[in-house]
Protein backbone atom coordinates (compact mmCIF):
# COMPACT_ATOMS: atom_id res chain seq x y z
CA UNK A 1 0.00 0.00 0.00
CA UNK A 2 1.33 3.43 -1.47
CA UNK A 3 1.11 6.20 2.09
CA UNK A 4 0.63 9.87 0.98
CA UNK A 5 3.33 11.99 2.06
CA UNK A 6 2.80 14.88 4.66
CA UNK A 7 1.10 17.96 2.09
CA UNK A 8 0.23 15.62 -0.26
CA UNK A 9 -3.94 15.72 -1.82
CA UNK A 10 -6.61 13.15 -0.46
CA UNK A 11 -6.87 10.69 -3.21
CA UNK A 12 -10.48 11.22 -4.13
CA UNK A 13 -10.66 8.12 -6.49
CA UNK A 14 -9.96 5.73 -3.06
CA UNK A 15 -12.50 6.90 -0.60
CA UNK A 16 -14.20 3.27 -1.33
CA UNK A 17 -11.03 1.51 0.17
CA UNK A 18 -10.99 4.15 2.89
CA UNK A 19 -14.16 3.03 3.80
CA UNK A 20 -13.43 -0.50 3.89
CA UNK A 21 -11.03 -0.02 6.11
CA UNK A 22 -12.55 2.31 8.09
CA UNK A 23 -15.33 -0.59 8.91
CA UNK A 24 -12.34 -3.08 9.86
CA UNK A 25 -11.30 -0.30 12.24
CA UNK A 26 -14.12 0.21 13.76
CA UNK A 27 -15.04 -3.20 14.07
CA UNK A 28 -12.02 -3.93 16.11
CA UNK A 29 -12.47 -1.33 18.19
CA UNK A 30 -15.86 -2.41 19.38
CA UNK A 31 -14.30 -5.62 19.72
CA UNK A 32 -12.22 -4.13 22.22
CA UNK A 33 -15.11 -2.02 24.14
CA UNK A 34 -17.09 -5.51 24.40
CA UNK A 35 -14.09 -7.24 25.86
CA UNK A 36 -13.86 -9.85 22.94
CA UNK A 37 -10.58 -8.28 22.60
CA UNK A 38 -8.48 -8.53 25.97
CA UNK A 39 -6.54 -5.80 27.39
CA UNK A 40 -2.99 -6.53 29.20
CA UNK A 41 -2.11 -4.84 32.47
CA UNK A 42 1.38 -5.33 32.95
CA UNK A 43 3.08 -5.12 36.55
CA UNK A 44 4.46 -1.16 36.02
CA UNK A 45 3.40 2.07 34.59
CA UNK A 46 3.06 2.13 31.13
CA UNK A 47 3.29 5.48 28.94
CA UNK A 48 2.57 4.96 25.51
CA UNK A 49 3.35 7.78 22.22
CA UNK A 50 1.55 7.02 19.13
CA UNK A 51 0.47 8.57 16.11
CA UNK A 52 -2.93 8.91 14.64
CA UNK A 53 -1.73 9.02 10.88
CA UNK A 54 1.19 7.46 8.98
CA UNK A 55 4.50 8.70 8.96
CA UNK A 56 7.04 10.88 11.26
CA UNK A 57 4.77 13.18 14.26
CA UNK A 58 8.29 13.38 16.37
CA UNK A 59 7.35 10.39 18.20
CA UNK A 60 10.96 9.35 19.04
CA UNK A 61 12.22 12.92 20.74
CA UNK A 62 9.26 12.91 22.76
CA UNK A 63 10.41 9.38 23.64
CA UNK A 64 13.56 10.52 24.35
CA UNK A 65 11.71 13.37 26.45
CA UNK A 66 10.02 11.84 28.48
CA UNK A 67 12.46 8.85 29.38
CA UNK A 68 14.76 11.85 30.66
CA UNK A 69 12.69 13.03 32.73
CA UNK A 70 11.82 9.99 34.49
CA UNK A 71 15.42 8.93 34.73
CA UNK A 72 16.11 11.99 36.29
CA UNK A 73 13.39 11.28 38.95
CA UNK A 74 15.25 8.42 39.96
CA UNK A 75 12.61 5.75 38.06
CA UNK A 76 13.89 3.07 36.33
CA UNK A 77 12.50 3.36 32.29
CA UNK A 78 12.18 0.40 29.65
CA UNK A 79 11.81 1.26 26.49
CA UNK A 80 9.32 -0.72 24.05
CA UNK A 81 9.67 -0.78 20.52
CA UNK A 82 8.64 -3.12 17.51
CA UNK A 83 11.58 -2.10 16.05
CA UNK A 84 10.31 -1.53 12.52
CA UNK A 85 12.18 -2.83 9.46
CA UNK A 86 14.85 -4.38 11.65
CA UNK A 87 17.20 -7.27 10.41
CA UNK A 88 16.83 -9.28 13.20
CA UNK A 89 14.23 -12.16 13.33
CA UNK A 90 14.36 -13.23 17.02
CA UNK A 91 10.74 -12.32 18.61
CA UNK A 92 12.64 -10.39 21.71
CA UNK A 93 15.77 -8.35 21.30
CA UNK A 94 17.17 -6.09 23.52
CA UNK A 95 19.11 -3.33 22.14
CA UNK A 96 20.28 -1.57 25.38
CA UNK A 97 20.38 -2.98 29.37
CA UNK A 98 20.38 0.73 30.79
CA UNK A 99 24.41 0.31 30.59
CA UNK A 100 25.28 -0.79 27.46
CA UNK A 101 23.96 -0.70 23.62
CA UNK A 102 23.77 -4.59 22.82
CA UNK A 103 22.23 -4.01 19.34
CA UNK A 104 23.30 -1.77 15.97
CA UNK A 105 20.68 -0.19 13.80
CA UNK A 106 20.42 -2.77 11.62
CA UNK A 107 19.67 -5.42 13.79
CA UNK A 108 17.32 -3.01 15.98
CA UNK A 109 15.78 -1.07 13.79
CA UNK A 110 17.02 3.19 13.52
CA UNK A 111 14.62 4.59 16.02
CA UNK A 112 15.46 2.42 18.91
CA UNK A 113 19.19 2.33 18.22
CA UNK A 114 18.88 6.12 19.05
CA UNK A 115 16.55 5.70 21.14
CA UNK A 116 19.23 3.52 23.25
CA UNK A 117 21.59 6.12 22.31
CA UNK A 118 20.29 9.56 23.94
CA UNK A 119 18.72 7.47 26.64
CA UNK A 120 21.62 5.39 28.10
CA UNK A 121 20.14 4.51 31.44
CA UNK A 122 16.97 2.88 30.31
CA UNK A 123 16.18 -0.21 28.80
CA UNK A 124 15.38 -0.63 25.18
CA UNK A 125 13.84 -3.65 23.64
CA UNK A 126 12.34 -4.40 20.38
CA UNK A 127 9.64 -6.87 19.26
CA UNK A 128 5.84 -6.87 17.61
CA UNK A 129 3.82 -8.50 20.84
CA UNK A 130 4.41 -5.74 23.07
CA UNK A 131 2.27 -7.69 25.86
CA UNK A 132 4.98 -10.87 25.50
CA UNK A 133 8.28 -7.99 25.23
CA UNK A 134 7.12 -6.26 28.15
CA UNK A 135 6.72 -9.63 30.10
CA UNK A 136 10.17 -10.52 28.84
CA UNK A 137 11.87 -7.48 29.78
CA UNK A 138 10.11 -7.16 33.89
CA UNK A 139 11.58 -10.58 33.95
CA UNK A 140 14.87 -9.98 33.48
CA UNK A 141 15.04 -6.04 34.86
CA UNK A 142 13.05 -4.33 37.47
CA UNK A 143 11.42 -1.34 35.63
CA UNK A 144 8.94 1.15 37.17
CA UNK A 145 7.83 2.22 33.93
CA UNK A 146 7.00 1.12 30.20
CA UNK A 147 7.84 4.07 27.04
CA UNK A 148 5.58 2.42 24.39
CA UNK A 149 6.88 3.62 21.19
CA UNK A 150 4.48 3.75 18.78
CA UNK A 151 1.97 2.18 20.82
CA UNK A 152 -1.37 4.09 20.07
CA UNK A 153 -3.35 1.24 18.04
CA UNK A 154 -1.56 -1.52 20.03
CA UNK A 155 -4.66 -1.68 22.72
CA UNK A 156 -3.54 -5.40 23.89
CA UNK A 157 -1.20 -3.66 26.69
CA UNK A 158 -3.07 -1.54 28.86
CA UNK A 159 -1.34 2.26 29.02
CA UNK A 160 -2.28 4.48 31.97
CA UNK A 161 -1.22 7.46 29.42
CA UNK A 162 -2.13 7.69 26.21
CA UNK A 163 -0.46 10.56 24.36
CA UNK A 164 -1.01 11.11 20.72
CA UNK A 165 1.03 12.81 18.20
CA UNK A 166 -0.33 14.89 15.55
CA UNK A 167 1.77 17.18 13.44
CA UNK A 168 1.06 20.88 12.97
CA UNK A 169 2.62 20.80 9.16
CA UNK A 170 0.09 17.75 7.82
CA UNK A 171 -3.53 19.02 8.91
CA UNK A 172 -4.86 17.74 5.71
CA UNK A 173 -3.45 14.18 6.93
CA UNK A 174 -6.33 14.29 9.25
CA UNK A 175 -9.12 14.54 6.04
CA UNK A 176 -9.32 10.58 5.18
CA UNK A 177 -8.25 7.22 6.12
CA UNK A 178 -6.19 4.96 4.65
CA UNK A 179 -5.48 4.85 1.40
CA UNK A 180 -7.36 7.77 0.93
CA UNK A 181 -5.34 10.31 3.04
CA UNK A 182 -3.17 9.30 5.85
CA UNK A 183 -5.29 8.55 9.21
CA UNK A 184 -4.21 5.03 10.59
CA UNK A 185 -7.89 5.03 12.54
CA UNK A 186 -10.86 7.50 12.63
CA UNK A 187 -10.29 11.22 13.95
CA UNK A 188 -12.99 10.04 16.54
CA UNK A 189 -10.58 7.93 17.98
CA UNK A 190 -8.61 10.34 19.66
CA UNK A 191 -11.54 10.51 22.62
CA UNK A 192 -9.40 7.68 24.25
CA UNK A 193 -6.37 9.40 24.41
CA UNK A 194 -5.28 11.02 27.56
CA UNK A 195 -3.85 14.26 25.72
CA UNK A 196 -3.19 15.74 21.88
CA UNK A 197 0.22 16.94 21.69
CA UNK A 198 0.67 18.62 18.66
CA UNK A 199 4.10 18.91 17.40
CA UNK A 200 6.14 21.18 14.86
CA UNK A 201 4.17 23.61 16.18
CA UNK A 202 6.29 26.86 15.50
CA UNK A 203 3.66 28.45 13.14
CA UNK A 204 0.44 29.46 14.39
CA UNK A 205 -1.66 29.45 11.15
CA UNK A 206 -0.21 25.48 11.12
CA UNK A 207 -1.36 24.81 14.68
CA UNK A 208 -4.98 26.28 13.62
CA UNK A 209 -5.04 23.99 10.38
CA UNK A 210 -4.83 21.03 12.98
CA UNK A 211 -7.13 22.95 15.98
CA UNK A 212 -9.78 23.33 13.36
CA UNK A 213 -9.79 19.53 12.40
CA UNK A 214 -10.07 18.78 16.48
CA UNK A 215 -13.11 20.64 16.49
CA UNK A 216 -15.17 18.13 15.56
CA UNK A 217 -14.06 16.49 19.03
CA UNK A 218 -15.25 18.93 21.74
CA UNK A 219 -12.87 17.79 24.47
CA UNK A 220 -9.65 18.10 23.15
CA UNK A 221 -10.39 20.99 20.92
CA UNK A 222 -8.63 23.27 22.71
CA UNK A 223 -6.67 21.43 25.21
CA UNK A 224 -3.82 20.01 23.44
CA UNK A 225 -0.01 20.28 24.16
CA UNK A 226 2.34 21.74 21.77
CA UNK A 227 6.18 20.95 21.17
CA UNK A 228 8.40 21.99 18.60
CA UNK A 229 11.91 20.29 17.33
CA UNK A 230 14.65 22.79 17.67
CA UNK A 231 18.45 23.05 15.81
CA UNK A 232 20.09 22.00 19.00
CA UNK A 233 23.93 21.20 17.70
CA UNK A 234 25.73 19.14 14.70
CA UNK A 235 27.42 16.19 15.75
CA UNK A 236 30.18 14.30 13.77
CA UNK A 237 28.68 10.91 12.20
CA UNK A 238 31.27 8.29 14.12
CA UNK A 239 33.07 10.31 16.93
CA UNK A 240 29.72 11.90 17.74
CA UNK A 241 32.11 15.06 18.30
CA UNK A 242 29.55 18.25 18.68
CA UNK A 243 29.96 21.70 17.33
CA UNK A 244 27.49 24.68 18.05
CA UNK A 245 25.16 25.82 15.62
CA UNK A 246 27.28 28.39 14.71
CA UNK A 247 29.62 26.58 13.11
CA UNK A 248 27.15 25.47 10.00
CA UNK A 249 26.12 29.04 9.31
CA UNK A 250 27.17 29.81 5.37
CA UNK A 251 28.16 26.41 4.96
CA UNK A 252 27.57 24.51 1.46
CA UNK A 253 25.54 21.61 2.44
CA UNK A 254 24.39 18.18 0.82
CA UNK A 255 21.07 17.03 2.51
CA UNK A 256 20.49 13.02 2.78
CA UNK A 257 17.93 11.99 4.95
CA UNK A 258 15.47 8.94 5.46
CA UNK A 259 12.64 9.70 7.44
CA UNK A 260 9.08 9.92 7.51
CA UNK A 261 8.91 13.77 7.29
CA UNK A 262 11.89 14.57 5.02
CA UNK A 263 10.61 18.13 4.41
CA UNK A 264 10.61 18.84 8.43
CA UNK A 265 14.63 18.06 8.18
CA UNK A 266 14.85 20.57 5.50
CA UNK A 267 13.11 23.33 7.57
CA UNK A 268 15.32 23.05 10.55
CA UNK A 269 18.58 22.91 8.37
CA UNK A 270 17.43 26.21 6.34
CA UNK A 271 16.71 27.68 9.67
CA UNK A 272 20.02 27.90 11.41
CA UNK A 273 21.51 29.57 7.81
CA UNK A 274 23.08 26.35 6.72
CA UNK A 275 23.29 27.18 2.77
CA UNK A 276 21.45 24.02 0.78
CA UNK A 277 22.95 23.16 -2.48
CA UNK A 278 20.68 19.65 -2.43
CA UNK A 279 19.46 16.90 -1.40
CA UNK A 280 19.07 13.34 -1.58
CA UNK A 281 16.16 11.91 0.23
CA UNK A 282 14.77 8.07 0.39
CA UNK A 283 11.79 6.57 2.21
CA UNK A 284 11.47 6.08 5.63
CA UNK A 285 13.64 3.61 7.55
CA UNK A 286 15.81 3.33 4.52
CA UNK A 287 19.01 0.78 4.37
CA UNK A 288 21.87 2.46 2.88
CA UNK A 289 23.82 0.72 0.36
CA UNK A 290 28.14 1.21 -0.77
CA UNK A 291 27.00 2.75 -4.02
CA UNK A 292 24.40 5.10 -3.15
CA UNK A 293 27.05 6.44 -0.54
CA UNK A 294 29.71 6.45 -3.42
CA UNK A 295 26.79 8.61 -5.48
CA UNK A 296 26.26 11.04 -2.93
CA UNK A 297 30.21 11.49 -2.58
CA UNK A 298 30.80 12.14 -6.39
CA UNK A 299 27.68 14.19 -6.23
CA UNK A 300 29.27 16.29 -3.25
CA UNK A 301 32.45 16.61 -4.60
CA UNK A 302 31.07 17.88 -8.32
CA UNK A 303 28.95 20.47 -6.57
CA UNK A 304 31.32 21.86 -4.11
CA UNK A 305 29.27 21.00 -0.84
CA UNK A 306 31.73 22.06 2.04
CA UNK A 307 29.87 19.02 4.16
CA UNK A 308 27.13 16.23 4.10
CA UNK A 309 24.10 16.64 6.43
CA UNK A 310 22.28 14.06 7.82
CA UNK A 311 19.36 13.47 10.66
CA UNK A 312 20.45 11.77 14.27
CA UNK A 313 18.17 9.21 12.87
CA UNK A 314 20.48 7.91 9.78
CA UNK A 315 23.45 8.74 11.09
CA UNK A 316 23.69 5.37 13.21
CA UNK A 317 22.92 3.60 9.94
CA UNK A 318 25.24 5.75 7.74
CA UNK A 319 28.27 5.14 10.05
CA UNK A 320 29.73 2.15 8.74
CA UNK A 321 29.98 3.19 5.30
CA UNK A 322 32.05 6.50 5.72
CA UNK A 323 35.48 6.91 6.01
CA UNK A 324 37.58 8.87 8.24
CA UNK A 325 37.97 12.23 6.66
CA UNK A 326 34.33 12.23 4.97
CA UNK A 327 32.88 15.51 5.84
CA UNK A 328 29.52 13.84 6.98
CA UNK A 329 27.25 15.12 10.02
CA UNK A 330 24.19 15.02 12.20
CA UNK A 331 21.85 17.51 12.82
CA UNK A 332 20.70 17.03 16.67
CA UNK A 333 17.36 18.61 17.05
CA UNK A 334 16.09 19.67 21.03
CA UNK A 335 12.46 19.13 21.97
CA UNK A 336 10.41 22.22 23.65
CA UNK A 337 7.13 22.15 25.16
CA UNK A 338 5.67 25.80 24.39
CA UNK A 339 2.35 24.87 25.79
CA UNK A 340 0.88 22.89 28.21
CA UNK A 341 4.18 21.59 29.65
CA UNK A 342 2.44 21.95 33.29
CA UNK A 343 -0.31 19.16 31.20
CA UNK A 344 2.41 16.69 30.31
CA UNK A 345 4.14 16.75 33.42
CA UNK A 346 0.92 16.26 35.12
CA UNK A 347 -0.10 13.19 33.58
CA UNK A 348 2.91 11.42 34.61
CA UNK A 349 3.50 13.35 37.88
CA UNK A 350 0.05 11.37 38.61
CA UNK A 351 1.12 8.50 37.91
CA UNK A 352 4.28 9.17 40.58
CA UNK A 353 1.91 10.44 43.06
CA UNK A 354 -0.18 7.20 43.13
CA UNK A 355 2.89 5.25 42.77
CA UNK A 356 3.44 6.55 46.33
CA UNK A 357 0.97 6.37 47.57
CA UNK A 358 0.07 2.78 46.88
CA UNK A 359 3.85 2.58 48.80
CA UNK A 360 2.38 4.30 51.67
CA UNK A 361 -1.00 1.91 51.91
CA UNK A 362 1.44 -1.01 51.58
CA UNK A 363 3.54 -0.16 54.73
Amino acid sequence: MAFLLPGQPVRKGLYWVAGLYGLIIRCRLWCYRQGWLTTTRLPCRVVSVGNLTVGGTGKTPIVILLTEWLVAKGKRVAILSRGYKRTSTVPYLLVSDGSRILAGPSEAGDEPFLMAQRCPRAVVAVGADRVALGRWVLEQYPVDYIMLDDGFQHRALHRDVDLVLLDATDAAGLDALLPSGRLREPLEALERASAVVITRADSRQDVEAVQQRLRKIARLSEDVIEVVFRPESFRAIGSAGPQALEWGQGKRAWLVSGIGNSPSFRRSVESIGVEILGETVFEDHHRYCDEEIRQIRATVQANGSEIVLTTEKDGGKLSPFLRPNDPWWMLRLGTEVVRGEARLYGLIDGLLTDETEQVEVRA
